[in-house]
Protein backbone atom coordinates (compact mmCIF):
# COMPACT_ATOMS: atom_id res chain seq x y z
CA UNK A 1 0.00 0.00 0.00
CA UNK A 2 1.75 2.97 -1.01
CA UNK A 3 0.49 6.00 1.12
CA UNK A 4 1.41 9.99 0.97
CA UNK A 5 1.21 12.03 3.90
CA UNK A 6 1.15 15.81 3.00
CA UNK A 7 1.09 18.43 5.93
CA UNK A 8 3.44 20.15 8.50
CA UNK A 9 6.94 19.36 8.44
CA UNK A 10 8.87 21.87 11.49
CA UNK A 11 11.05 21.76 14.77
CA UNK A 12 9.94 21.78 18.04
CA UNK A 13 10.59 23.78 20.21
CA UNK A 14 9.55 21.63 23.69
CA UNK A 15 9.77 23.43 27.03
CA UNK A 16 8.10 22.46 30.86
CA UNK A 17 6.80 24.49 32.79
CA UNK A 18 6.63 22.90 36.60
CA UNK A 19 3.56 24.51 38.10
CA UNK A 20 -0.25 24.71 36.68
CA UNK A 21 -1.56 26.91 33.63
CA UNK A 22 -4.74 27.24 35.89
CA UNK A 23 -3.34 28.41 38.53
CA UNK A 24 -2.11 31.28 37.20
CA UNK A 25 -5.47 32.43 34.83
CA UNK A 26 -7.53 35.17 37.14
CA UNK A 27 -11.23 35.44 36.69
CA UNK A 28 -12.76 38.60 35.43
CA UNK A 29 -9.33 39.08 33.73
CA UNK A 30 -8.84 36.60 31.02
CA UNK A 31 -9.71 39.30 28.35
CA UNK A 32 -5.83 41.08 28.80
CA UNK A 33 -4.00 38.08 30.03
CA UNK A 34 0.08 38.76 29.58
CA UNK A 35 1.82 35.81 31.20
CA UNK A 36 5.31 34.89 31.41
CA UNK A 37 5.71 30.94 32.68
CA UNK A 38 9.32 29.81 33.37
CA UNK A 39 10.15 27.03 31.85
CA UNK A 40 12.86 24.30 33.50
CA UNK A 41 13.33 22.51 30.68
CA UNK A 42 13.90 23.21 26.77
CA UNK A 43 13.96 20.20 24.35
CA UNK A 44 14.63 21.12 19.96
CA UNK A 45 13.22 18.22 18.53
CA UNK A 46 12.32 17.53 14.58
CA UNK A 47 8.39 17.16 14.37
CA UNK A 48 5.64 18.37 12.03
CA UNK A 49 2.20 16.71 11.88
CA UNK A 50 3.13 15.25 8.38
CA UNK A 51 7.14 14.22 8.95
CA UNK A 52 6.07 12.81 12.45
CA UNK A 53 3.61 10.22 10.61
CA UNK A 54 5.54 9.44 7.96
CA UNK A 55 8.44 8.41 9.85
CA UNK A 56 6.84 6.33 12.42
CA UNK A 57 5.14 4.55 8.94
CA UNK A 58 8.40 4.13 7.74
CA UNK A 59 9.63 2.75 11.00
CA UNK A 60 7.00 0.35 10.82
CA UNK A 61 8.49 -0.77 7.65
CA UNK A 62 6.15 0.87 5.22
CA UNK A 63 7.39 3.35 2.56
CA UNK A 64 5.80 6.68 2.95
CA UNK A 65 6.04 9.53 0.74
CA UNK A 66 6.18 12.72 2.05
CA UNK A 67 4.77 15.72 0.79
CA UNK A 68 5.44 19.02 1.60
CA UNK A 69 7.54 22.77 2.22
CA UNK A 70 10.40 22.80 4.15
CA UNK A 71 13.11 25.45 4.73
CA UNK A 72 16.65 26.54 3.42
CA UNK A 73 18.33 23.98 6.42
CA UNK A 74 16.09 21.26 5.73
CA UNK A 75 19.02 19.16 4.88
CA UNK A 76 20.28 17.45 8.41
CA UNK A 77 16.34 16.88 8.82
CA UNK A 78 15.71 15.28 5.45
CA UNK A 79 18.86 12.21 5.81
CA UNK A 80 16.92 12.21 9.35
CA UNK A 81 13.35 10.71 7.33
CA UNK A 82 15.56 9.11 4.94
CA UNK A 83 17.43 7.11 7.06
CA UNK A 84 14.24 6.18 9.20
CA UNK A 85 12.30 4.71 5.26
CA UNK A 86 10.51 8.09 4.57
CA UNK A 87 10.52 8.76 1.10
CA UNK A 88 11.57 12.95 0.70
CA UNK A 89 11.41 13.54 -3.24
CA UNK A 90 8.25 15.32 -3.00
CA UNK A 91 9.31 17.70 -0.21
CA UNK A 92 9.95 21.50 -1.48
CA UNK A 93 12.66 22.78 -0.35
CA UNK A 94 11.76 26.91 0.39
CA UNK A 95 14.89 28.72 -1.12
CA UNK A 96 14.01 31.86 1.52
CA UNK A 97 12.33 30.56 4.49
CA UNK A 98 13.42 28.62 6.79
CA UNK A 99 11.44 25.35 8.32
CA UNK A 100 8.11 25.81 10.37
CA UNK A 101 8.53 26.45 14.07
CA UNK A 102 6.42 24.91 16.82
CA UNK A 103 7.19 26.01 20.18
CA UNK A 104 5.44 24.43 23.22
CA UNK A 105 4.99 24.44 27.06
CA UNK A 106 3.43 21.49 28.82
CA UNK A 107 2.95 22.75 32.41
CA UNK A 108 2.29 19.53 35.12
CA UNK A 109 -0.94 18.53 34.66
CA UNK A 110 -0.05 17.86 31.07
CA UNK A 111 -2.09 21.12 29.14
CA UNK A 112 0.19 22.82 26.29
CA UNK A 113 -0.08 26.51 25.48
CA UNK A 114 1.91 26.49 22.07
CA UNK A 115 2.88 28.89 18.92
CA UNK A 116 3.62 27.92 15.49
CA UNK A 117 5.50 29.63 12.94
CA UNK A 118 4.55 28.57 9.12
CA UNK A 119 7.72 29.66 7.56
CA UNK A 120 8.48 27.84 5.03
CA UNK A 121 5.09 25.99 5.07
CA UNK A 122 3.52 29.06 3.56
CA UNK A 123 5.02 27.54 0.22
CA UNK A 124 2.91 24.04 0.32
CA UNK A 125 0.09 25.71 -1.56
CA UNK A 126 2.09 25.58 -4.49
CA UNK A 127 2.71 21.96 -4.38
CA UNK A 128 -0.04 19.60 -6.64
CA UNK A 129 -0.26 16.05 -5.91
CA UNK A 130 -0.25 14.44 -9.89
CA UNK A 131 3.51 14.58 -10.13
CA UNK A 132 4.36 12.56 -6.97
CA UNK A 133 1.23 10.36 -8.21
CA UNK A 134 3.26 9.84 -10.99
CA UNK A 135 6.61 9.39 -9.68
CA UNK A 136 5.43 6.54 -7.31
CA UNK A 137 3.18 4.95 -10.02
CA UNK A 138 -0.11 5.60 -8.08
CA UNK A 139 -0.92 6.18 -4.93
CA UNK A 140 -3.68 4.26 -2.52
CA UNK A 141 -4.32 6.82 0.45
CA UNK A 142 -3.22 10.41 0.58
CA UNK A 143 -3.30 12.18 4.42
CA UNK A 144 -3.75 15.34 4.19
CA UNK A 145 -2.82 16.33 7.59
CA UNK A 146 -2.64 20.20 9.13
CA UNK A 147 -0.75 22.11 6.73
CA UNK A 148 -1.15 25.65 5.65
CA UNK A 149 -4.85 25.96 4.96
CA UNK A 150 -4.52 26.72 1.17
CA UNK A 151 -2.31 23.91 0.64
CA UNK A 152 -5.05 21.44 2.47
CA UNK A 153 -7.84 22.37 0.39
CA UNK A 154 -6.31 22.29 -2.78
CA UNK A 155 -4.87 18.76 -1.92
CA UNK A 156 -8.45 17.79 -0.75
CA UNK A 157 -9.65 19.09 -4.28
CA UNK A 158 -7.44 17.48 -6.02
CA UNK A 159 -8.01 13.87 -4.75
CA UNK A 160 -11.41 14.51 -5.37
CA UNK A 161 -11.05 15.85 -8.62
CA UNK A 162 -8.36 13.09 -9.98
CA UNK A 163 -10.17 10.14 -7.94
CA UNK A 164 -7.52 9.61 -5.48
CA UNK A 165 -8.51 8.29 -1.86
CA UNK A 166 -7.79 10.65 1.27
CA UNK A 167 -7.96 11.04 4.64
CA UNK A 168 -8.65 14.15 6.11
CA UNK A 169 -7.02 14.97 9.30
CA UNK A 170 -7.97 18.87 9.19
CA UNK A 171 -6.79 18.53 13.54
CA UNK A 172 -5.18 22.02 14.87
CA UNK A 173 -6.12 23.88 11.44
CA UNK A 174 -10.00 23.33 11.74
CA UNK A 175 -9.95 26.75 14.42
CA UNK A 176 -9.29 28.81 11.21
CA UNK A 177 -11.46 26.69 8.56
CA UNK A 178 -15.02 28.48 7.71
CA UNK A 179 -18.27 26.82 7.33
CA UNK A 180 -17.51 25.77 3.89
CA UNK A 181 -14.02 25.27 4.25
CA UNK A 182 -14.36 22.73 6.90
CA UNK A 183 -17.09 20.82 4.20
CA UNK A 184 -14.72 20.84 1.66
CA UNK A 185 -11.69 19.41 3.85
CA UNK A 186 -13.83 16.10 4.94
CA UNK A 187 -16.37 15.23 2.14
CA UNK A 188 -15.34 12.32 0.58
CA UNK A 189 -12.85 11.62 2.63
CA UNK A 190 -12.23 7.42 3.48
CA UNK A 191 -10.60 8.10 6.50
CA UNK A 192 -11.36 10.82 8.96
CA UNK A 193 -9.16 11.83 12.09
CA UNK A 194 -10.25 14.12 14.73
CA UNK A 195 -9.91 13.97 18.90
CA UNK A 196 -13.25 14.52 20.66
CA UNK A 197 -12.60 18.26 20.68
CA UNK A 198 -12.03 18.53 16.89
CA UNK A 199 -15.26 16.58 16.14
CA UNK A 200 -17.53 18.67 18.18
CA UNK A 201 -15.64 21.81 16.42
CA UNK A 202 -16.19 19.97 13.13
CA UNK A 203 -19.71 19.76 13.97
CA UNK A 204 -19.91 22.97 14.58
CA UNK A 205 -18.28 24.81 11.88
CA UNK A 206 -19.99 22.30 9.02
CA UNK A 207 -23.29 22.72 11.23
CA UNK A 208 -23.51 18.92 10.44
CA UNK A 209 -24.86 16.05 12.65
CA UNK A 210 -22.40 13.18 13.49
CA UNK A 211 -24.54 11.35 11.60
CA UNK A 212 -24.43 14.12 8.25
CA UNK A 213 -20.82 13.61 8.86
CA UNK A 214 -21.13 9.58 9.06
CA UNK A 215 -22.76 9.97 5.69
CA UNK A 216 -19.80 12.00 4.14
CA UNK A 217 -17.09 9.95 4.64
CA UNK A 218 -16.05 6.20 5.18
CA UNK A 219 -14.21 5.98 8.93
CA UNK A 220 -14.38 8.29 11.49
CA UNK A 221 -11.76 7.69 13.97
CA UNK A 222 -11.95 9.64 16.90
CA UNK A 223 -8.97 9.72 19.85
CA UNK A 224 -10.33 10.61 23.28
CA UNK A 225 -6.74 10.62 25.56
CA UNK A 226 -6.76 8.30 28.36
CA UNK A 227 -10.01 7.14 26.97
CA UNK A 228 -8.76 5.80 24.14
CA UNK A 229 -10.10 5.70 20.22
CA UNK A 230 -13.46 5.03 18.76
CA UNK A 231 -14.27 4.28 15.18
CA UNK A 232 -17.32 4.82 13.45
CA UNK A 233 -18.90 3.95 9.62
CA UNK A 234 -21.89 4.18 8.56
CA UNK A 235 -24.26 1.07 9.04
CA UNK A 236 -21.62 -0.80 11.68
CA UNK A 237 -21.19 -1.19 14.75
CA UNK A 238 -19.22 1.65 16.91
CA UNK A 239 -16.11 0.21 18.17
CA UNK A 240 -14.66 1.33 21.44
CA UNK A 241 -10.63 0.76 21.68
CA UNK A 242 -9.74 1.23 25.23
CA UNK A 243 -5.85 3.13 25.59
CA UNK A 244 -3.09 0.82 26.47
CA UNK A 245 -2.10 1.65 29.73
CA UNK A 246 1.55 3.45 29.89
CA UNK A 247 3.98 3.49 32.70
CA UNK A 248 3.84 7.09 32.57
CA UNK A 249 3.21 10.26 30.41
CA UNK A 250 6.50 12.67 30.19
CA UNK A 251 5.19 14.33 26.56
CA UNK A 252 1.96 13.96 25.54
CA UNK A 253 3.30 15.64 21.67
CA UNK A 254 2.88 13.76 18.87
CA UNK A 255 0.90 11.07 20.84
CA UNK A 256 -2.37 11.73 18.19
CA UNK A 257 0.07 11.36 14.87
CA UNK A 258 1.76 8.04 16.26
CA UNK A 259 -1.74 6.58 16.80
CA UNK A 260 -2.35 7.74 13.09
CA UNK A 261 0.18 5.97 11.13
CA UNK A 262 -0.59 2.87 13.83
CA UNK A 263 -4.21 2.78 11.98
CA UNK A 264 -2.65 3.30 8.57
CA UNK A 265 -0.31 0.57 9.07
CA UNK A 266 -2.74 -1.93 9.86
CA UNK A 267 -4.62 -1.08 7.10
CA UNK A 268 -1.63 -0.86 4.99
CA UNK A 269 -1.26 -4.72 6.35
CA UNK A 270 -4.89 -5.44 5.56
CA UNK A 271 -5.73 -5.37 8.68
CA UNK A 272 -9.14 -4.46 9.88
CA UNK A 273 -9.99 -1.50 12.20
CA UNK A 274 -9.91 -2.96 15.37
CA UNK A 275 -6.61 -4.06 15.06
CA UNK A 276 -5.55 -0.98 13.17
CA UNK A 277 -6.81 0.79 16.10
CA UNK A 278 -5.03 -1.04 18.85
CA UNK A 279 -1.88 -1.24 16.68
CA UNK A 280 -2.11 2.48 17.17
CA UNK A 281 -3.00 3.06 20.46
CA UNK A 282 -0.12 0.77 20.99
CA UNK A 283 2.73 3.03 19.29
CA UNK A 284 1.34 6.10 21.05
CA UNK A 285 2.40 5.22 24.19
CA UNK A 286 5.66 4.39 22.80
CA UNK A 287 5.55 8.24 21.71
CA UNK A 288 4.22 9.80 25.02
CA UNK A 289 6.68 7.83 27.34
CA UNK A 290 9.37 10.02 25.68
CA UNK A 291 10.31 13.57 25.27
CA UNK A 292 9.72 14.50 21.42
CA UNK A 293 8.03 13.43 18.69
CA UNK A 294 10.49 11.05 16.63
CA UNK A 295 13.09 10.27 19.24
CA UNK A 296 10.98 7.17 20.72
CA UNK A 297 12.39 3.67 20.76
CA UNK A 298 10.42 1.40 19.10
CA UNK A 299 11.07 -2.27 18.41
CA UNK A 300 8.67 -4.98 17.36
CA UNK A 301 8.95 -7.17 21.10
CA UNK A 302 7.99 -4.41 23.07
CA UNK A 303 5.13 -3.32 20.82
CA UNK A 304 3.84 -7.05 20.82
CA UNK A 305 4.12 -6.93 24.56
CA UNK A 306 1.97 -3.92 24.86
CA UNK A 307 -0.77 -5.09 21.97
CA UNK A 308 -1.00 -8.36 24.32
CA UNK A 309 -0.88 -6.56 27.47
CA UNK A 310 -3.94 -3.80 26.02
CA UNK A 311 -6.02 -6.37 24.38
CA UNK A 312 -5.05 -9.92 24.63
CA UNK A 313 -2.80 -12.56 23.42
CA UNK A 314 -5.11 -13.13 19.97
CA UNK A 315 -4.59 -9.45 19.14
CA UNK A 316 -1.12 -9.66 19.81
CA UNK A 317 -0.50 -12.68 17.99
CA UNK A 318 -2.03 -11.22 14.46
CA UNK A 319 0.28 -8.09 14.81
CA UNK A 320 3.62 -9.82 15.78
CA UNK A 321 3.96 -11.14 12.06
CA UNK A 322 3.72 -8.18 10.52
CA UNK A 323 5.57 -5.69 12.83
CA UNK A 324 8.93 -7.90 12.36
CA UNK A 325 10.54 -4.82 10.39
CA UNK A 326 9.94 -3.01 13.24
CA UNK A 327 12.94 -0.97 14.47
Amino acid sequence: MRIAVTGSIAIDHLMVYPGRFAEQLIAGQLDKVSLSFLADDLDIRRGGVAANIALALGRLGLSPLLVGAAGLDFAAYGCWLRSNGVDTESVRVSETRRTARFVCTTDADQNQIATFYAGAMAEAKEIALEPTVQRAGGLDLVVIAPNDPEAMLRHTDECRSQGYAFAADPSQQLARTSGDEARRLVEGARYLFTNAYEAAMLREHTGWSEGDVLDRVGTWITTDGAEGVRVRAKGRPTLEIPAVPTSGVVDPTGGGDALRAGFLAGLAWGLGHERAAQLGCALATVVLESVGTQEYQLSADDLVSRVDKGYGGEAAQELEPHLAGSA
